[in-house]
Order: structure tokens, then C-alpha cells, then sequence
């Protein structure tokens, strides 16, 4: 990678470099065009060293485009101490949708890089979040988008002669900051560990490494590189992946053959312990904003089943400062021009915050394996995304808790009925819930795949009996306190070591 790079002649004259960066600009605005055609979403990521000149490369690479069909974006600098989201949110947040570019000013290598190099993270997370890198990567390309990721090379001496000139001028004395200098001065630390980054990430792409020290150089070999993988994409349309062969630490329960549907709770008892485990809940909430320990709560389960008035009980004791109910209806347009899991990665909480999801990112394993939304390699695929993304959550810290709430096909239709026959609850009843109903036996085999390959020791699946529904509230009710309990308590524990080892230190 930047070990081996040597700068290489193009054989080319000034002239003829200048005339093939014209002809491959106007081959990169046609290609605009050509990539809304195939509905194909575009992200360029320039990475490189400071002052190599990244925004002014950028700026040369868009200046024909047409600005409608396009976007840039920039990250900045937050210390890890400030983060508030799991690592990858901030690059889910800015996809394109299908037939856009998105040019990135920096990416997540520079924010991997960066925050170990400062010693904000430790070793082994630098290594989780380079396979974070490469799993967003896969994923990226598995559910269409073409990826450029380019890197601006320099030599240290020419760093320091571009950061010598820009604080000899006062108008520029700005653009320099703490942070360039002392990339500077640890320039080799930094050009061992870019490289390690770069070769340690290339499965799911190459990266380019471009001639810094000579602009039009490297305007001329990044048209090149861009314009080419958008062309070879756009030749072999649009990129479908294949169930990976990853594994993960699967429970192998629970099913839905094993619930117990006669399970029921005294109504003398219901009220009393609905009282003491929200009481509980709310003092529990008070200790996780506190703490920074972000929560995810998902609801699936049978129309019927009782999903609001579970919710309902779990909210009411929460401050309502401090959580979201996020209801989940039938993707809109602007989202299904994007990754199916942009949506759910821009609603998650900040930590101490929590969102209560009611129906989730499971719809793409159940209504949209059934009704036909998606490919079939899609909804295979999507069992192991679906790992990955609750795996990236919780290595983040958040506490995932998963509930099915179940019936049995009598109850539902019951239910069903009784909020046909009564007026003021007809509007919870549509011919939808009647048709999906007709499907139950699809439904019931999804729902048994859903649980047996995404229920994972660090976010397990629980089925809720809601037969009876009081039974239901207070069964999840208890499963949440335990479990935001036990978060505090190792929340606790885990502060307790890292000051004395900080105590060791001394």
C-alpha cells in the first residue's frame, strides 16, 4: 500500500494530462446520468494526510457535476470521550440515495486511525472497528452501492513545507490546527498504521493512492479511478450479495412451539406488580442516563397481539425527555432508495437515551420475504446483516432486547372481530391484517427462522404469552428492569477496573 507507493510517471505531458482530465470530467458528468438510469448509489471516500489537499480535490471533481445529483459531506473531529452513537451511525446517516454520489472528505479510516493513534481507543477496538470497517463495506456492496475509497499521499517533507506556508501567511494561519502539527511530527506512526488500515481493508475493494504532490496528477488518477469502477459497475448492474458464511454465537432458541399460551397472571397480582416493576423502571432510567448506557427495545409479533398496550405500560414510567416510540410502517420512498437498515440506524438513540421500536428491521426477514419486497438472496443475506448490526450495537454498549408477543390463530381472530364490531376501534382493523392473516402459516415459518438464526447470546429473542395481555406487560416488564439492572451493575463494574488501572498506572 503507501509502503510500496512510488510515484510513477503516467507518460503523459502536462497538455495531454490536461486534455484527458477534461475528457474524463465529461465522461464523469455523463456517468451521472448512467447511474441514475441504473439506480446505482455512488459514495467517493478521500482519505490522506492533512493539508495534502483533499477539499480542493474534491472541489476539482464536482465543479462540472450537476450539484442536484450529488452531495459532500465532512466529518468532524469528535473525541471519542463525545461520542454519543455506536461508530458506524455517522457514516450510515450520509448514504446516497440510488442514483447519487456522495463525496466524503475523510471517512471512517481516518476516525479509526485517528482515535487509536491518540490512544482514545485501545488495541483490540482499533481492531474490532477495522472489521467494522470491512462487515459496512460488504454490506455496502452487497445491497448495491459502488464504493471509490482514494487515499492523498505526500511525503512528510512536503507536510511540513505546505504547513510551514500556510502559518507564515496570516490569512491561512487559521487552516492550520494542533491536530496537523502534530500529525507531523508522528508522521511515520501514521503512515504505518494508514498502511496497516489499508491492506488489513481491500477485500471489499481497492484503494487508490494518489500522487499528492502534483494536484493535477492526482486530479487526473482519481478521475480515472472513479470514472472506470462506476463504468464497470454500471456494465454489470447493480451488485446482489449472497448469504455470508459468518457465524455468531446462536442460542438455538427460543420457539415458538415452546410458549406456553394458558400462561395468565391474577388481576389482584397485576396491578400490584405493575406498580412495583415501573417504579423500578423509572428509577432504573434515571441510573442509565447517567451512565450513558443506550437502550433498544423491538417489538414484533401477531396483528392483535397486544404490541400497544405493551408498550404503553413500558413507556408510561420513563421520562419522557429521555426515550422514543418509533412506529414502523412500510418504508417511504426516499427510504427504499437507500441500504434497508439507513432507516433504522438514523433513529437510534444517544447513549443514556432509549428507542422503543415498535416493529423493527425485522419486516425485511417477514412481510418482505413473503410479499415478495425483496430477493430472495436479499432476506437470506439479511439474517446475517441483521446479527452484524445488533452485534455493532452492543459491542458500542447498548442493551438490545428483543420481544415477540404471541397468540395463537383463535385469539387473533377474536380480536379481530371485536375490533370490527366496535366503532370507536374499527381504525386499528384493515383489510391488510385480514389478508396477512390468510398467511399465517408463512408468517408462523418466517417468524420460526427469524428466532432460531437471530436470537444471539448478546441479543436473545424473548417470546411474550399475550393470550393473556396483563400476563404479557408484566413478563416484559420484568425482562427489561433485569436486564437494565444487570447493564448497571456492570456499567459499574467495568468503571471500578479501568480506575484501577488507571490508579495502577500512577
Amino acid at each position: 500500500m503507501i509502503l510500496d507507493y512510488k510515484r510513477k510517471a503516467d507518460g503523459l505531458d502536462k497538455a495531454a494530462r490536461k486534455e484527458e482530465s477534461r475528457r474524463l470530467r465529461e465522461v464523469l458528468v455523463g456517468q451521472q446520468q448512467a447511474i441514475r438510469e441504473a439506480k446505482l448509489p455512488v459514495i467517493v471516500m478521500l482519505e490522506g494526510w492533512d493539508c495534502a489537499g483533499k477539499g480542493n480535490l474534491i472541489n476539482e471533481l464536482i465543479c462540472e457535476m450537476d450539484p442536484r445529483f450529488f452531495s459532500v459531506k465532512s466529518f468532524e473531529r469528535t473525541p471519542e470521550s463525545e461520542e454519543r452513537y455506536p461508530f458506524l451511525k455517522k457514516f450510515f446517516d450520509v448514504l446516497p440515495a440510488n442514483g447519487k454520489f456522495l463525496f466524503m472528505d475523510t471517512g471512517w479510516m481516518e476516525d479509526v486511525v485517528g482515535k487509536y493513534l491518540r490512544r482514545e481507543i485501545p488495541k483490540d477496538e482499533y481492531e474490532r472497528r477495522v472489521e467494522s470497517c470491512n462487515t459496512l463495506e460488504r454490506q455496502l456492496r452487497d445491497n448495491g452501492y459502488v464504493l471509490v475509497k482514494l487515499f492523498l499521499h505526500i511525503s512528510r517533507g512536503e507536510q511540513l513545507e505546505r504547513i510551514t506556508a500556510l502559518r507564515e501567511n496570516r490569512d491561512t494561519q487559521w487552516r492550520v490546527s494542533g491536530d496537523d502539527l502534530w500529525q507531523q511530527q508522528e508522521y511515520n506512526r501514521f503512515l504505518k498504521t494508514y498502511d496497516g488500515f489499508m491492506s488489513a481493508t481491500s477485500e471489499y475493494g481497492p484503494w487508490h493512492v494518489l500522487d499528492g504532490e502534483s494536484r493535477k496528477k492526482a486530479l487526473y488518477d482519481a478521475l480515472l479511478a472513479i470514472t472506470g469502477t462506476v463504468e464497470r459497475a454500471v456494465s454489470a448492474g447493480r451488485y446482489v450479495g449472497k448469504a455470508t458464511d459468518r457465524e455468531f454465537p446462536l442460542l438455538g432458541h427460543p420457539s415458538q412451539r415452546d410458549a406456553d399460551l394458558t400462561a395468565t397472571i391474577e388481576p389482584g397480582k397485576y396491578k400490584e406488580e405493575l406498580e412495583r416493576l415501573q417504579k423500578k423502571l423509572a428509577n432504573l432510567h434515571n441510573q442509565i442516563y447517567r451512565k450513558k448506557i443506550p437502550v433498544v427495545i423491538c417489538y414484533e409479533g401477531w396483528d392483535a397481539a397486544g404490541k400497544g398496550g405493551n408498550i404503553r405500560r413500558l413507556a408510561y414510567p420513563l421520562d419522557p425527555r429521555g426515550f422514543d416510540v418509533i412506529p414502523i410502517a412500510s418504508p417511504t420512498p426516499d427510504e427504499l432508495q437507500r441500504h434497508y437498515l439507513w432507516r433504522f440506524w438514523t433513529k437510534l438513540p444517544r447513549s443514556g437515551h432509549v428507542a422503543i421500536f415498535d416493529r423493527t428491521w425485522y419486516g425485511r426477514v417477514m412481510v418482505e420475504r413473503i410479499e415478495g419486497f425483496c430477493s430472495e438472496d436479499d432476506w437470506k443475506r439479511a439474517y446475517g446483516e441483521i446479527n452484524e448490526f445488533e452485534k455493532e450495537l452492543t459491542d458500542w454498549g447498548t442493551v438490545v432486547l428483543k420481544f415477540w408477543i404471541h397468540v395463537d390463530p383463535q385469539t387473533q381472530l377474536e380480536r379481530f372481530e371485536a375490533r370490527q364490531n366496535t366503532p370507536e376501534k374499527q381504525w386499528k382493523i384493515t383489510d391488510e391484517d385480514w389478508r396477512n392473516r390468510e398467511k399465517w402459516p408463512q408468517y408462523e415459518e418466517a417468524v420460526e427462522d427469524m428466532l432460531q438464526k437471530t436470537s444471539t447470546e448478546y441479543a436473545p429473542w424473548y417470546i411474550i404469552e399475550s393470550v393473556d395481555k396483563k400476563y404479557a406487560r408484566i413478563r416484559t416488564l420484568q425482562i427489561v428492569t433485569d436486564a437494565l439492572e444487570k447493564a448497571v451493575e456492570e456499567n459499574v463494574v467495568r468503571g471500578v477496573r479501568s480506575h484501577r488501572k488507571k490508579e495502577s498506572k500512577k
